[in-house]
């Protein structure tokens, strides 16, 4: 069975599923993010770059976005200064803007709304043909658009379905509506960010409960859970000041993505390294002795190390060209099971995955499509004290780390004295800000001692309880 735990902090949201006690999937969405997968803007364009068949789109935020010229999606005659609907389907990555096109869709739990098409079809997974035939004849759909009937709609009435058709179709007329009254470019429609995606996609029947810290939320998910029939799931307001990700110990394992080293069950391992053009996978035998013979030691690796890789990328959310360079192995039936195991741990993911084939290589490639950002982006950042080449904790995630020691040593003793023990490369960032520093760790009403070493991954934070020590650490003393 799987739980959600969800948790908003200030500047932060954390969406954690776990099933049977192991994280499975990790979301973090900051509030600095303004552009997200999903939103849907009124643009201008403002550029037509025909040697690259892209047209460049000023959507009111940042950077202009781009949108590749296709026959596809019929915007091969755009004109510059032309206003129209896009959707945002790439967030913002380095340099570039967001990428953007012309295919509006409104999605919900059961079905999806599309501008592109006027058809009805039907999600692939659903294979029974009587229900398909049920759908195309029973189905309601306004004529101006399309509609995709999603996976999840053969656990409910065909009147649910309508009922929700009918209810985007109305968000749909409405976006179009402001549009039409709007000669600015702005955001016209969020479906949610990623809490609303969790709900539509990752929510159901093997959910057996969802925590959240928020009350908002709390009521946002009872008024969504109320009108679906197929989700039995308990909602569950979290009140404790530990937060929940700390409570839960759920973050013990977000940060423990930050290791390239993974370690396999039978003693070998696989490391994820980043590259500038893919990721690389690379597996090692170990301290594998579990096989009779060597032929059998790897195949053993090899069958863990792909179970494990797939809930990795799905984890850590690795995406565009991942390539495998498995232990060398020559059966054809060996390598037929790898790719079965890999199959089967993508068969439920919502992003575009295709594996191929072994290589001559014994390399196994797979192109798994983008979206959002790589959950290492919202918790690393490039070390400037080594010009970009290592990475070390994101400086807003490291305070929000600090946050969460100060508001559970603080449940047990009100002495208001907080020793801090973390990396020097921080220093900067504190010095520029302090007061901006203590209020984001909540520690306006406390005596703050900041100790900067030199091992950047160090975080310690305590309480100093006897008057010697606060005499030790009063030269460390930044606040109070």
């Amino acid at each position: 069975m799987k739980d959600v735990y969800i948790e908003r902090q200030k500047d932060i949201l954390k969406i954690c599923i776990t099933e049977d006690e192991k994280l499975r999937e990790c979301y973090i969405e900051e509030d600095e993010e303004t552009v997200y997968p999903g939103q849907i803007y009124k643009g201008i364009v403002k550029n037509i770059v025909l040697g690259i068949k892209c047209a460049f789109v000023d959507i009111g935020v940042g950077k202009n976005a781009y949108m590749y010229l296709d026959s596809r999606f019929g915007n091969l005659n755009v004109k510059k200064g032309e206003e129209l609907l896009v959707e945002i389907v790439k967030e913002s990555m380095g340099s570039k803007g967001p990428k953007v096109n012309n295919n509006i869709s409104i999605p919900g739990r059961y079905s999806v709304i599309e501008t592109l098409t006027s058809e009805i079809n039907i999600s692939k997974k659903i294979v029974d043909s009587d229900l398909q035939e049920k759908f195309l004849e029973e189905i309601y759909k306004p004529l101006d658009v399309g509609v995709m009937i999603r996976t999840n709609a053969e656990k409910v009435p065909i009147e649910e379905i309508n009922q929700e058709i009918n209810k985007l179709y109305g968000v749909y007329s409405d976006i179009v509506k402001k549009a039409t009254f709007t000669n600015k470019p702005k955001l016209l429609y969020s479906p949610g960010g990623v809490l609303g995606k969790i709900l539509r996609d990752a929510v159901g029947e093997s959910t057996r409960k969802v925590v959240v810290n928020s009350e908002t939320d709390y009521e946002f998910l009872k008024d969504y859970f109320k009108d679906k029939t197929d989700i039995k799931t308990s909602v569950q307001l979290y009140k404790d000041n530990i937060p929940i990700m700390e409570f839960y110990r759920v973050e013990s394992e977000i940060l423990a993505l930050r290791n390239k080293n993974v370690i396999l069950p039978c003693g070998g391992s696989i490391v994820i390294d980043k590259t500038e053009a893919m990721y690389v996978v690379d597996v090692n035998s170990g301290k594998n002795i579990k096989g009779i013979n060597i032929e059998k030691t790897v195949e053993i690796t090899n069958f863990e190390a792909a179970k494990e890789i797939t809930r990795q990328i799905k984890l850590r959310n690795l995406s565009g060209i991942i390539v495998i360079d498995f232990i060398d192995i020559q059966d054809k039936k060996a390598k037929k099971k790898i790719l079965s195991i890999l199959e089967h741990g993508f068969k439920d993911d919502k992003n575009k995955t295709i594996i191929y084939p072994f290589t001559e290589l014994n390399l196994v490639q797979i192109a798994r499509r983008r979206r959002g950002k790589s959950i290492l982006d919202y918790i690393e950042e490039d070390c400037s004290h080594c010009f970009g080449k290592g990475k070390i904790l994101k400086f807003s995630y490291l305070k929000h780390l600090i946050r969460n020691d100060i508001l559970r040593i603080s449940l047990k003793n009100e002495n208001k004295h907080i020793y801090i023990e973390i990396g020097e490369v921080y220093k900067a960032e504190i010095t520029k800000s302090l007061e901006s520093f203590v209020e984001d760790i909540q520690g306006l009403n406390k005596n703050i001692y900041v100790n900067y070493v030199k091992n950047v991954d160090r975080i310690k934070v305590e309480m100093l309880v006897f008057q010697s020590q606060i005499q030790e650490m009063k030269a460390y003393k930044i606040y109070g």
